[in-house]
């Protein structure tokens, strides 16, 4: 289905997907970020490499039990393992967090300027609040456009939303209904990246129960594992390959 298909079936759907959605609140547990300090360093001296990881409350590490176990110590992990550099990292996530909120309130409110490394992890609740197309481009390309303006000698990167057909919190009507906005989001996220000087990573190829917290909507310490290792590949990747320029020479 083409994401124009995709979202007029969506807003026929609409009301089923209230009914549902508001069913599923009701009786969804509600999880806190781990305690712990949002940020720290894999490796001894200065650190070489800088990664943040901003976005809704999957950067906020909502579903971990402990801070080591969410997206950015876990990514510095990898990158120390495979650089053997030290590795700063700084989780900046939340809760239900928008594309357009990340610009207005959490970009601004970030004091360190030497990042290297920006991941976004934002989607999901632009899609479960049934934001349009339109309303997703102007808040998410200007998150973007933020974040190359506040860091503009990081590389930055997009994990995009996943099958929202896999997560075990959602019953499979409703579910459908949020794959088709997820449809729209992603389509609409990877042409910003393209068009913005960003990567847009693969979305998750596999999505397993054993990943999700109690809740059934986040990411457990296995989950998120699976996240970094999934999400470091592609970016040390990208690091490791030669520019434009270098491959002219």
């Amino acid at each position: 289905m083409n994401t124009f298909s995709a979202g007029i079936v969506s807003w026929l759907l609409l009301p089923i997907a209230i009914h549902l959605g508001l069913r599923v609140r009701k009786k969804a547990q509600r999880l806190a970020p781990p305690s712990g300090k949002a940020k720290g360093q894999i490796g001894n001296g200065a650190a070489d490499i800088r990664v943040l990881v901003i976005g809704d409350s999957s950067a906020a590490g909502v579903g971990a039990d402990e801070i080591g176990d969410t997206l950015g110590p876990l990514l510095a992990t990898r990158f120390n393992a495979a650089t053997g550099k030290t590795v700063a990292w700084r989780n900046a996530g939340a809760n239900s967090a928008v594309a357009s909120q990340l610009r207005d309130y959490v970009v601004p409110n970030i004091e360190e300027r030497d990042f290297t490394h920006v991941l976004i992890a934002v989607g999901t609740n632009d899609a479960k609040n049934f934001l349009t197309r339109s309303q997703f481009k102007k808040g998410f390309g200007g998150l973007l456009y933020a974040v190359h303006t506040r860091w503009p000698e990081a590389q930055i990167y997009w994990s995009p939303v996943v099958d929202m057909t896999r997560v075990p919190a959602l019953p499979p009507v409703l579910g459908f209904i949020l794959g088709l906005r997820v449809q729209i989001i992603n389509a609409m996220g990877v042409q910003l990246c393209r068009e913005r000087h960003a990567t847009a990573a693969e979305p998750l190829p596999l999505v397993h129960p054993d990943g999700f917290a109690i809740d059934g909507f986040h990411a457990n310490r296995q989950g998120y594992e699976y996240w970094a290792d999934h999400l470091s590949k592609i970016m040390l990747a990208e690091a490791r390959a030669p520019s434009s320029s270098q491959r002219s020479e």
